[in-house]
């Protein structure tokens, strides 16, 4: 592991590489990343099925600037492909999502998800290990007890750190389309499920059923005109959810109001504007991630031009809608013609809520400073994740004069994307998944003025 930086935009230029990770090719292309409430783990999911778990490391005296650093802590296989025999399907093994339960021990708990499953894993370690069994040798083998003349008490012996992954349970047969999101309720015993009609919910200790509380599936499906993107439970209020659709719309539902959630509490929605719509108005709309503010006043949502801001108390429209790369609106058929136009881009929030950030093409990625109004575009490449680094403000050209580091439109190479990014609950440090790399920055002087 490397160097150290993050995300002051009131300092564009403070930003260095914490961190360059890179993993193994073809089945490696990260599809998830996820911190856990502390910060100090945190998860990646790849498109091989794999989970690997990154550790910060304790700041040590010879090595101050150490701390920050993440290694890695452990690696496991959470998902394999299958065959769903009934309906002739393949269901890939790659890891949409992955979720951390709160810690309620020594300890540590994480959901992962692929296309159809749901597991629960329990992350432990072992530093000792018991010696001087009465009827068992150094090997775990029975003795022959009639060697067996004296008896002694066994004791615990250290022995090297070992990080045991171990599955708890599995949540099967809950859904019959993709899932696409998966949240942790803030009662700590229930999480939720959704794919493309249907939300599930959940009881963490039962596997062998689930609640359906949204399902949008109408009887005919040629009457289909919306599916649903992203759902996330209130970090508060253990009775409210939203989900997100493709049509842009968001649905606040209140568990407390009915079973069945399919009359929403509050639909946030912003009315099309008639001069900007075209062809690609709907699919542009279509709202690929929604996260709710660590106060739960707010909400996030991208789509794929924009990041907007909700406020809980104001359903017709934003209160706050940043362009997060506008210069394509003029390439939209292209983008369209080889699929691009579909990417699902992430968004999230830093931990006091004040600045949001969100991935873009070229392995971009861009800030947003809710406060000063200030935004930045940041890169992560190889040059960037060498120590200490400091990331530079990039700048797109869409035409007329170009300085001298500027990059044109027509340059940008659209197979690398940022769809994954993660913020630590608490510091600036910010995590991006760039294909089969994880980059990891750190502010360390906006981390020491906090």
């Amino acid at each position: 592991m490397a160097a150290d930086s993050s995300v002051d935009l009131h300092r564009p230029g403070v930003l260095t590489s914490h961190a360059f990770l890179s993993l193994p090719p073809t089945a490696d292309i990260i599809s998830t990343v996820e911190f856990n409430h502390t910060g100090e783990l945190l998860a990646t999911g790849d498109k091989g099925g794999r989970v690997v778990i990154f550790q910060r490391e304790p700041e040590s005296k010879n090595a101050p600037h150490s701390q920050g650093e993440y290694d890695v802590y452990s690696t496991f296989q959470s998902h394999e492909p299958e065959f769903d025999y009934l309906k002739s399907l393949e269901i890939e093994e790659k890891i949409n999502k992955i979720k951390w339960l709160p810690q309620q021990n020594a300890a540590h708990s994480l959901l992962s998800t692929n296309d159809k499953t749901i597991k629960l894993w329990k992350i432990t370690e072992r530093d000792k290990r018991p010696e001087g069994y009465n009827l068992k040798d150094e090997e775990g083998k029975l003795k022959d007890l009639s060697t067996v003349t004296s008896l002694q008490v066994p004791v615990l012996k250290p022995m090297d750190l070992m990080v045991e992954v171990s599955p708890r349970r599995v949540f099967a047969n809950g859904h019959t389309y993709h899932i696409n999101s998966i949240s942790v309720n803030s009662d700590c015993e229930t999480y939720m499920s959704a794919d493309d009609l249907r939300i599930n919910l959940w009881h963490l200790a039962i596997t062998d059923r689930s609640f359906n509380i949204v399902d949008i599936k109408p009887a005919n499906m040629e009457d289909l005109t919306e599916v649903i993107t992203a759902s996330e439970f209130h970090p508060h209020h253990c009775n409210l959810f939203v989900y997100s659709s493709s049509k842009g719309s968001l649905r606040l539902c209140d568990m407390r109001a009915a079973a069945l959630c399919d009359k929403h509490s509050k639909l946030f929605e912003e009315p099309e504007d008639p001069s900007n719509r075209s062809f690609f108005s709907e699919i542009i709309s279509s709202v690929s991630d929604v996260k709710f503010s660590h106060s739960g006043r707010y909400m996030l949502t991208r789509d794929y031009l924009t990041v907007k801001v909700w406020d809980l108390n104001m359903e017709a429209r934003p209160i706050e809608t940043y362009q997060v790369h506008d210069y394509l609106r003029s390439k939209l058929c292209s983008l369209y013609e080889n699929d691009c136009i579909f990417d699902k881009f992430e968004c999230a929030w830093n931990g006091s809520d004040s600045v949001i950030m969100t991935g873009a093409y070229n392995n971009f990625f861009r800030m947003f400073d809710r406060n000063t109004k200030r935004d930045v575009t940041l890169e992560a490449s190889r040059e960037s994740s060498k120590p200490r680094a400091v990331l530079k403000p990039r700048r797109v050209c869409v035409g007329g004069k170009r300085r001298r580091d500027d990059i044109s439109v027509d340059s940008l190479d659209f197979t690398k994307k940022i769809l994954h990014t993660a913020w630590h609950p608490a510091e600036n440090i910010i995590a991006i998944a760039a294909t089969n790399n994880l980059y990891i920055f750190q502010d360390k002087v906006n981390s020491e003025m906090h």
